[in-house]
């Protein structure tokens, strides 16, 4: 494994983490607690030592299951990201709340469902700009850094990426922007990684398999059920997306080369990005996302540029 340090928090943080939202059971499948406990085991068995959650992935339910996991590992060994904003309700159904008060409940709440005193790094999670422009919220959250209940503050950016939010992050304390970035949309290298450059912001890649489409697996015609959040793909666009995917595999990846791998590499070459936070169904997810920092370095003739 690989570290970084991840902007001004000084953390060092696993070039591969562990995104979450999996857990909360809106991709097909309703995690039981041994399963995390095997997933997490598996990550820390190859090194990686950072964790993505949020409030509504379920109702605090991925904070539950991964607060499972802790209560009986040493909490000490992960730098633990978690998120506000939202109110979970159903299956992608959620409610707004960025109000100080309604923060500083999510965030009670979060401590006790992920079994810690304090979260590494509390996340702003995709709201716009009005509810970002809220002097109360970050006057509330810099008296909780004060108290220990948490060590840094970021800003996970919504997919119209607001430059507004990233301009203004240190202003507002915040040393970190999570966002959308892979090799499908690669939008925030045109304005949101030179400003994070800028100012030493670390950049959580998140989404860096394009939700599974960067992996290869899926094919033209193919269509997800009911229940996975990609099921809203289906259709015409999700075709369009999977042909992109083909042309990507056959010019760029190499044949002896696993595309996951490749895909999270590709994300983790650009020097504005610390980690990546791919989701994971199982222990050999885990093992294969770890193999990406083999090729990171790799002088393998890739395209691997910007151009």
């Amino acid at each position: 494994m690989q570290y970084r340090v991840l902007g001004k928090t000084g953390m060092k943080v696993s070039v591969i983490g562990v995104g979450t939202w999996q857990f909360g059971g809106e991709w097909g499948h309703d995690y039981t607690q041994a399963e995390v406990d095997r997933i997490l085991h598996q990550a820390k068995e190859v090194g990686i030592n950072f964790i993505d959650t949020a409030e509504c992935y379920g109702d605090h339910l991925s904070e539950k299951l991964i607060g499972g996991y802790l209560a009986q590992n040493n909490r000490e060994d992960w730098i633990l990201a978690t998120k506000f904003g939202h109110q979970f309700h159903s299956h992608m159904n959620r409610t707004d709340k960025y109000g100080a008060s309604d923060v500083l409940q999510q965030l009670d709440k979060s401590l006790i469902a992920l079994n810690t005193d304090y979260i590494d790094l509390y996340q702003f999670h995709s709201g716009n700009d009005e509810a970002f422009n809220n002097d109360e919220l970050w006057t509330m959250l810099d008296k909780q850094i004060n108290s220990g209940k948490i060590r840094h503050i970021g800003i996970s950016l919504n997919k119209s990426n607001s430059m507004h939010q990233t301009v203004n992050a240190t202003e507002i304390g915040a040393s970190v922007i999570q966002i959308v970035y892979n090799r499908l949309d690669r939008r925030p290298e045109q304005d949101v990684f030179p400003e994070c450059e800028a100012h030493n912001l670390g950049v959580l890649a998140r989404v860096p398999l394009a939700s599974g489409f960067l992996t290869g697996k899926y094919k033209a015609g193919m269509k997800f059920g009911e229940n996975d959040v990609r099921a809203r793909h289906n259709g015409v666009e999700l075709d369009e997306t999977l042909k992109q995917v083909e042309l990507i595999q056959r010019n760029e990846v190499p044949h002896d080369v696993n595309m996951a791998q490749w895909a999270l590499a590709w994300c983790l070459r650009h020097p504005a990005v610390t980690s990546v936070i791919p989701g994971c169904k199982d222990e050999a997810q885990v093992i294969s996302n770890a193999k990406a920092v083999e090729l990171i370095d790799s002088t393998h003739p890739l395209v691997w540029s910007a151009d």
